[in-house]
């Protein structure tokens, strides 16, 4: 009698869990699953929106692949210097303004929150704000560069100064980095710093042996977001450049936004969401890979 009044109590404790999972379930079905497999499917067809899709293997891929489309191999390339050149700079810039916010000194929160602002301010906003600072006649940077008689640089409409633009605008936000490798700091322990000290270690040296090793995780972590976010690139680009001059800012999320709204070949965008995701995976792995040679962490016997 205790065994079915026990087994009933389980049963109707699991259906009452199904019953408040299933609608995360449903929603991870039908808003997730559902439509990543049928990007997958429409990968292997041409489809308009207008007409049904029409099946047709792998033609997709090998228009993009044989360089019959020019602006996937460019697209792809200038992506892939904007993470090179942004996910470096950003972790630099980053681990440099957590340290001076990790001094103790007074007011020092509101420096911390002033740093912070600009990484949740609207992205639209923030480009049109970036459009006016480096605009070549009126803009803030060259005005000021011409107090001193030095003629700025073309900055958005230049070919070789478009993507080191987009770059430094990306600084505006290292702000939400600097929270994180805040909280990292944070968390090394003052007593390796106090044994430093006793064995004449200056700032440099502590620097080098104790902040940055405790540090790397954190930093492989920002790393690995920063190179996801450095492949969906598309905000600025949209709005300050629409992919000019010359296709230089004509990233790979943006070509493919292109395709897949205004020329309405959604059979062929649906292709390149997939390679990207191949190419974003196979960066990952490769990040993972290397972080057993460089990530350093606490209570473990040898680096990951």
């Amino acid at each position: 009698m205790d065994r079915r009044r026990t087994l009933k109590m389980r049963t109707r404790e699991a259906i009452t869990g199904y019953i408040f999972f299933s609608p995360g379930l449903i929603g991870l079905v039908v808003f997730l699953a559902v439509p990543i497999l049928y990007s997958l499917y429409l990968s292997f067809t041409t489809y308009n929106i207008y007409q049904s899709p029409r099946w047709v293997g792998l033609d997709n891929y090998r228009i993009m692949l044989t360089g019959e489309d020019p602006l996937f191999w460019k697209s792809l390339g200038n992506t892939l210097y904007y993470v090179a050149l942004s996910v470096p700079i950003n972790v630099a810039a980053g681990v440099l303004l957590a340290i001076l916010m990790n001094q103790k000194v007074r007011g020092i929160r509101v420096f911390r929150t002033i740093y912070f602002l600009p990484s949740v301010a609207s992205g639209v906003a923030v480009a049109l704000l970036w459009q006016w600072i480096l605009d070549p006649n009126f803009g803030l940077i060259n005005t000021f560069l011409a107090n001193f008689g030095i003629e700025g640089p073309g900055w958005l409409i230049d070919e070789k100064w478009s993507k080191p633009s987009l770059v430094l605008m990306n600084i505006w936000s290292v702000g939400g980095g600097m929270i994180i490798y805040l909280a990292g700091l944070q968390g090394v322990p003052a007593s390796l710093y106090e044994a430093a000290t006793v064995d004449g270690a200056g700032a440099l040296r502590k620097f080098w042996n104790i902040t940055l090793p405790m540090l790397t995780p954190t930093i492989f972590y920002n790393v690995v977001t920063g190179v996801l976010s450095g492949f969906q690139v598309f905000l600025q680009a949209y709005i300050m450049t629409g992919g000019g001059p010359n296709n230089s800012t004509m990233f790979y999320v943006f070509h493919l936004y292109n395709k897949a709204f205004k020329d309405t070949q959604m059979g062929y965008a649906s292709a390149m969401a997939w390679i990207l995701l191949v190419v974003s995976l196979l960066c990952t792995l490769l990040i993972f890979k290397s972080g057993s040679s460089w990530v350093y962490y606490e209570g473990a016997d040898s680096k990951k």
